[in-house]
């Protein structure tokens, strides 16, 4: 059935190369063969050759611009063929010479989509279906804007895995949500709402805002989920849903009510994070530190000239009742306005004659205690400490600790005066009454908040808050016993620290978009106590309306309602995903088939603010954990390890590295760099792509970011690394062509040793892929496929056997198997050439098992059981290579003789290079 191999030598097997695929399939960048007319050493080819692997096509994290690679700009070739949206793409057409994403990423998502490859019910369909399930939820981006390079990475991790478990016989659910971002949102229409109507917020009633929000919502959200689409993910969409959407919000109120009659949810008076620019707290997340070496002038949202920070102000208290003064230090003597006492530490002998003291505020007819404690530093300014509980951290506990008042003087704008102007007022009062003691340069680190640019301002206010002392113990436990399993395991020293020193959780926002807090304020109309604060919580005001009058024993007609303004915490509703997105607190058959969620992924700078609260709240809403694993990838960074920010101008549109964007459409879009850089992040140089980011395809891209090591150090990606990529797409595009022409030759010839040595290295790669999916190391994966496909198929397969008829069925079988196992990274890619080559086999149709995204994922136990080539001989197959180098083994497999026996490897037979080991 098997024609017998050619005999070749090195140079004319090279020869055959060109002279019968003279389309490129060897040359990563050359347009035609090289010119014979200067004929090159063998060591000085393999050299060469060495060089363009390392340069182009590694696999490794290579930074391929350093190498000196120069970009050509590629030919785009347009599929013309009118095919209407969800109809699937003819790939009856002639094969195009040369790869271009945008033929190729055309016509099959919607394909895709309108055929229900992404949801579970296919998975009734499946002759390969198996009895297990397969969950997980997108960590839904906040609808503020577009996905960058870190979405596209998580997106890029999440379908590969869900791909891979469909591909298995999986039922499969993957949710697609968006979050509603409530500060962040709120924050963007407001700016609209100015800079196109001249109008602020406040000038408009509630209800006229949140339709302008709405509407700004619709807009934004149909973007992120059009980018979603183009990078491939496989969600499904028929379940999507935005944490502002009816049934969600539903989720979010019954959650609140719950944790409020057991307890969890309490109203306190606490510091929270304020932002006065923003006029409302914000959470711990979305506070950045800003570090100051020492005297900074600094824009603040609200003040037209700079303001200093980065000094330390020096002031006196005097002694009341005798001569002396306590002298103290701070870098914010505005907030002595709220001081209610000094502290200073009881072993320190400067302050051992005025323990027990008092002295008078300059300013405020009242009395300050000197006390002491061991949490002041007595190395840090004078040791004296101005105690003001109302806006500091610290200060509060020692408030609570000793039983001080806390009074809040941010008060002050409302009356007129900033509370940095405020600043400037009170060194100057200071000064007049011969105070003030200096002021010097001082080190700090400065809270600004991530949205406004504001100094963030530790504020004293009355708030919704969560205990999370319980909760947090139980995830620690759950941890510790192996219920809930952390990858990669060092960050379980990490959550078990943090959620061991957690505190009370702030979940109150004075803000207008998001989900108002479902609790009322009393008022009875019998009472004559106006500031006492007295709150009910309901499902509705019905509900609420029921229960105070139970709790208060009056009738319902005597009591008015008031609903809190206020609304949650974003992070509180997204905490609720895994089982909102189900349909709870419905006892859906979603929510019972498919909580607990399989696996969370996502980036390792979420797993306190978002997982650690998944988890408290899952555990204590639904008695399960949300999940059974989290698996936490790195962050992209820029190449110089930046983080991105609009600010630094290293964030790309992840659609303009796969569709390519100019360089003056990118600069008019306010993310260049200055000089030689496009953008920092991908290092863009203008040098060697002048005319902007060259197209790289959906596959490419993807297979990147999949190449990294995603847990662990940072990742820091260029274009050069895609291109790179783009390349091997390239090279599977030139296998495939020629294979399809191969293959139209229906010659037989018996199988040979190269035969079954490639189908040995494709068994050992499908272990690899195995082991790689199962550890979630899947640049492990994507290293072995690139390494077969290149190195085995295409530089050794392929290359013995040039002019020859034997490749027929085991380049089928390779080929085939190998689309398949890259099918989870390069969606788009295989399918198209799978498409083709199952054309050419006369098999495919329109059934669920038309696409090979539903097709079985290679197994080793199968691939050994049914290839038929060698497992029928009962044999385990291990390849043992020779010292030669790959071009000498090609030319020795391909018929010549060897003479190379390595130590401990199998001897050679009959003057040939033995490529694998038999053992019984």
């Amino acid at each position: 059935m098997w024609r017998s191999a050619c005999g070749l030598s090195v140079r004319a097997a090279e020869r055959a190369i060109h002279r019968k695929c003279s389309h490129r399939l060897y040359a990563h960048n050359a347009e035609k063969p090289p010119p014979q007319s200067s004929p090159r050493t063998q060591a000085e080819k393999e050299r060469r050759r060495r060089d363009k692997e390392e340069a182009i096509l590694s696999s490794q994290h290579n930074n391929v611009e350093d190498q000196g690679m120069k970009w050509s700009e590629k030919e785009r070739i347009a599929y013309s063929v009118s095919t209407p949206p969800g109809e699937k793409k003819d790939t009856t057409l002639p094969f195009p010479s040369s790869y271009s994403p945008e033929y190729v990423e055309t016509s099959w998502y919607p394909w895709w989509e309108k055929e229900g490859f992404f949801t579970p019910e296919i998975n009734d369909r499946l002759p390969h279906a198996v009895n297990r399930s397969f969950s997980m939820c997108i960590p839904p981006p906040n609808v503020t804007g577009t996905l960058h390079l870190g979405h596209a990475l998580t997106v890029a991790i999440e379908d590969a895995l869900v791909r891979w478990r469909r591909m298995q016989g999986y039922k499969v659910v993957w949710v697609p949500g968006c979050d509603h971002a409530g500060i962040a949102t709120q924050t963007v229409v407001e700016r609209r709402l100015f800079r196109e109507r001249g109008k602020r917020r406040q000038d408009l009633s509630r209800e006229e805002f949140l339709k302008e929000v709405w509407t700004w919502k619709k807009e934004k959200g149909e973007e992120i989920y059009h980018q979603l689409r183009k990078l491939g993910a496989s969600l499904d969409w028929s379940r999507a849903c935005f944490t502002m959407d009816p049934g969600f919000s539903s989720a979010v109120t019954e959650a609140f009510v719950r944790l409020c009659d057991s307890g969890l949810i309490y109203r306190s008076e606490g510091l929270v994070n304020w932002s006065c620019a923003l006029e409302s707290a914000i959470s711990d997340i979305e506070v950045d530190s800003k570090q100051l070496s020492g005297r900074t002038l600094l824009s603040v949202p609200g003040y037209q000239n700079r303001v200093e920070f980065g000094t330390m102000v020096t002031f006196s208290y005097p002694i009341d009742g005798q001569d002396g003064e306590v002298a103290v230090s701070t870098t914010r003597p505005e907030t002595m306005l709220g001081d209610v006492a000094i502290a200073v530490h009881p072993e320190d002998p400067r302050y051992q004659a005025v323990h027990g003291k008092q002295c008078r505020h300059p300013f405020a007819d009242r009395l300050l205690p000197i006390i002491t404690d061991t949490l002041v530093d007595m190395e840090l300014g004078t040791g004296a400490v101005k105690v003001t509980p109302a806006h500091d951290h610290t200060d509060f506990l020692l408030s609570q600790r000793h039983s001080l008042p806390q009074i809040s003087n941010l008060s002050l704008p409302s009356q007129g005066v900033k509370r940095f102007d405020a600043r400037e007022q009170v060194i100057d009062a200071l000064t007049e009454k011969m105070l003030f003691r200096g002021k010097r340069d001082h080190a700090m680190s400065l809270p600004v908040c991530s949205r406004s640019g504001d100094v963030i301002e530790p504020l004293l206010k009355k708030q919704w808050f969560v205990r999370c002392g319980e909760m947090a113990q139980r995830a620690i436990q759950a941890v510790d016993e192996g219920q809930l399993e952390i990858i990669p395991h060092f960050y379980n020293k990490t959550w078990c620290s943090w959620l061991s020193n957690i505190s009370d959780w702030c979940i109150s926002r004075q803000l207008w978009w998001g989900h108002q807090i479902p609790a009322y304020r009393v008022t009875l109309s019998d009472s004559t106590d106006t500031q006492e604060e007295l709150w009910v919580w309901g499902r509705s005001e019905e509900e609420a309306r029921e229960r105070a009058a139970g709790k208060y024993g009056v009738t319902a007609d005597a009591i008015t309602l008031t609903q809190d303004p206020d609304v949650l915490d974003t992070w509180f509703s997204s905490g609720l995903f895994p089982f909102a997105m189900l349909g709870w607190p419905q006892q859906t058959s979603d929510l019972r088939q498919f909580y607990p969620n399989t696996i969370l992924e996502t980036g390792s700078d979420l797993i306190f603010f978002w997982v650690a609260r998944m988890v408290m709240l899952g555990t204590e809403l639904t008695g399960q954990l949300p999940f059974k694993q989290v698996l936490l990838h790195s962050l992209v960074r820029d190449k110089h390890g930046r983080k991105m920010s609009k600010s630094l101008g290293n964030v790309i549109d992840p659609l303009d590295v796969i569709s390519g964007i100019s360089l003056e459409v990118h600069t008019r879009s306010d993310l260049s760099t200055p000089d030689s850089c496009l953008s920092v992040p991908y290092g863009v140089q203008r040098k060697d792509f002048p005319k902007g980011i060259p197209e790289c395809g959906t596959d490419a891209l993807r297979f990147a970011l999949c190449s990294y090591k995603a847990q662990g150090e940072d990742i820091s990606l260029s274009v050069s690394q895609v291109l790179s990529c783009r390349h091997f797409c390239n090279k599977m595009w030139q296998t495939v062509r020629f294979t399809l022409g191969v293959l139209e030759d229906r010659g037989t010839s018996p199988l040979n040793s190269m035969d079954q040595w490639v189908c040995s290295r494709l068994y050992s790669t499908v272990l690899q892929c195995e082991q790689g999916f199962e550890r979630y190391e899947l640049h492990s994966v994507t290293a072995a496929l690139h390494s077969f496909w290149l190195h085995s198929l295409c530089d050794i397969y392929l290359l013995g056997l040039i002019d020859t008829q034997v490749v027929r069925a085991v380049l089928y079988h390779c080929v085939s198997v190998s689309l398949a196992l890259l099918s989870p990274f390069m969606p788009f890619l295989t399918e198209e050439l799978w498409q083709r080559l199952y054309l050419l086999k006369g098999e495919g149709g329109d059934s669920a098992g038309a696409s090979l995204c539903l097709q079985p994922y290679p197994q080793s136990s199968q691939l050994v059981r049914e290839s038929g080539l060698f497992a029928g001989h009962g044999r385990t197959l291990t390849f043992l290579s020779c010292r030669k180098s790959r071009t000498e083994r090609a030319a020795c497999h391909a018929g010549g003789s060897c003479q190379d026996e390595p130590a401990g490897r199998v001897p050679h037979e009959g003057g040939r290079c033995l490529p694998f080991n038999t053992q019984r």
